[in-house]
C-alpha cells in the first residue's frame, strides 16, 4: 500500500522592510509632494461645496487627509503601470495626470467629463493615464486590478497593477479569490489597502477580527507590510520598494496605509460616531501636507509667502476646473443610449 507523503510548506517570502525613518525627499520632490497633495485638498473641498450648491448629484466620496497614499505611489510608478480603486477616487484621477477640469465636468454631469457627463463620481476612467475607474460595488475592482496583473504577466512586459481598497472591503470574500489567483499565478500587483480606520461609519476594530490587515494575505502565502499613509516619505519609500518586488518577478504584495479620513464615509454622513478630538488629534499632529510644509520651511527651502503663493495657484486651477465644470453644456438627449456597451 503507497504510502501518501505530506507536502511541505513554502515559507512565505519576506516583504521588503518599510519600518525605520523613513528616507528624506529631495527639494523638489517635496515641492511636487505639497502641489499634487494640495491639488487634491483643494479640489475635494470645491467638489464638496458643489455638491451643498446642488450641482453635484448622486454620491460623492471626498479623500481629504488621504493624499499622502495616492501622491506617495504615484511617485513610484512610471509610463504603463495601472491604477484602480473604489468610489473615494477623485485623489486618484487627479495624481494620475487627468485633467482637474475633466474630472470636474464629469462629477457635475457635463460633455466635457472623462465619460462624457454620463458616468458622475464612480465611472470615470483614463486609459491614457493608466487609470481604470473608480468602482461603486465595493472591492468589485479587486478582480479587475487583479485582471490588469494578469494581462501584463501574459503580454511578458515589466508593468505593475496597483488595486487600491478599503479596510471595509478588505472582508469582501472576491478579495481572497483575487489573492489566491495572484499568488498562483505570481501576478504583478500590489494591494494597496487604505485603512482610514472606518468602514463607512464602523471602525474597523469592530468590523474585522484581526485588524492588522496587511497580513490578510498571509494564508495565500502574500507577505504585506503596515505604513504610516499620512507621511508621504514613508509611502514613497514603500511603493519604491514593492513596485521593485512586482518587477522583479516575486508576485503580489500588501501595503497597508494606515491613514484617516477627515470628512464622512460620504457627503450624506455627518459621521457622529466619531469624537472631534478624534479628528482634530489626526488634523493637528498628521496631516501629510502639514508635514511637507513643515519640512520646507524648517530647511529654508521656501518661506511662508512662497507657501502661500503656491496654495494661490492650486485654487485658481480648481476654480478654473469648476468653472468649466458649471458652464459647460449637458449631453444631448440624443446620446443616452451611446456608449452604453463597448
Amino acid at each position: 500500500m503507497a504510502v501518501a507523503t505530506s507536502k511541505i510548506a513554502q515559507p512565505v517570502p519576506e516583504a521588503p522592510d518599510n519600518r525605520g525613518a523613513p528616507p528624506d525627499l529631495t527639494k523638489d520632490q517635496e515641492f511636487k509632494a505639497l502641489r499634487d497633495m494640495l491639488l487634491i485638498r483643494r479640489f475635494e473641498e470645491k467638489a464638496g461645496q458643489m455638491y451643498g450648491m446642488g450641482l453635484i448629484g448622486g454620491f460623492c466620496h471626498l479623500y481629504i487627509g488621504q493624499e499622502a497614499v495616492v501622491v506617495g505611489m504615484q511617485m513610484s510608478l512610471k509610463d504603463g503601470d495601472q491604477v484602480i480603486t473604489g468610489y473615494r477616487d477623485h485623489g486618484h484621477m487627479l495624481a494620475c495626470g487627468m485633467d482637474p477640469k475633466g474630472v470636474m465636468a464629469e462629477l457635475t454631469g457635463r460633455r466635457g467629463g472623462y465619460s462624457k457627463g454620463k458616468g458622475g463620481s464612480m465611472h470615470m476612467f483614463s486609459v491614457e493615464k493608466g487609470f481604470f475607474g473608480g468602482h461603486g460595488i465595493v472591492a468589485a475592482q479587486v478582480p479587475l486590478g487583479t485582471g490588469l496583473a494578469f494581462a501584463n504577466k501574459y503580454r511578458g512586459n515589466d508593468n505593475v497593477s496597483l488595486t487600491y481598497f478599503g479596510d471595509g472591503a478588505a472582508n469582501q470574500g472576491q478579495v481572497y479569490e483575487s489573492f489566491n489567483m495572484a499568488k498562483l499565478w505570481k501576478l504583478p500587483i500590489i494591494y494597496i489597502i487604505e485603512n482610514n480606520q472606518y468602514g463607512m461609519g464602523t471602525s474597523v476594530a469592530r468590523a474585522s477580527a484581526t485588524t492588522n490587515l496587511a497580513t490578510r494575505g498571509a494564508a495565500h502565502g502574500i507577505p504585506g507590510e503596515q505604513v504610516d499613509g499620512m507621511d508621504i516619505r514613508a509611502v514613497k519609500a514603500a511603493g519604491e520598494k514593492a513596485v521593485k518586488w512586482c518587477r522583479d518577478g516575486n508576485g503580489p504584495l500588501i501595503l497597508e496605509m494606515l491613514t484617516y479620513r477627515y470628512r464622512g464615509h460620504s457627503m450624506s454622513d455627518p459621521a457622529k460616531y466619531r469624537s472631534k478630538e478624534e479628528v482634530d488629534q489626526y488634523r493637528t499632529g498628521h496631516d501629510p501636507i502639514e508635514q511637507v510644509r513643515a519640512r520646507l520651511l524648517q530647511k529654508k527651502w521656501s518661506s511662508e509667502d512662497a507657501l502661500k503663493k503656491i496654495d494661490a495657484e492650486v485654487r485658481l486651477v480648481v476654480n478654473e476646473a469648476a468653472e468649466f465644470a458649471t458652464h459647460d453644456a449637458e449631453p444631448d438627449v440624443s446620446e443616452l443610449y451611446t456608449d452604453v456597451y463597448a
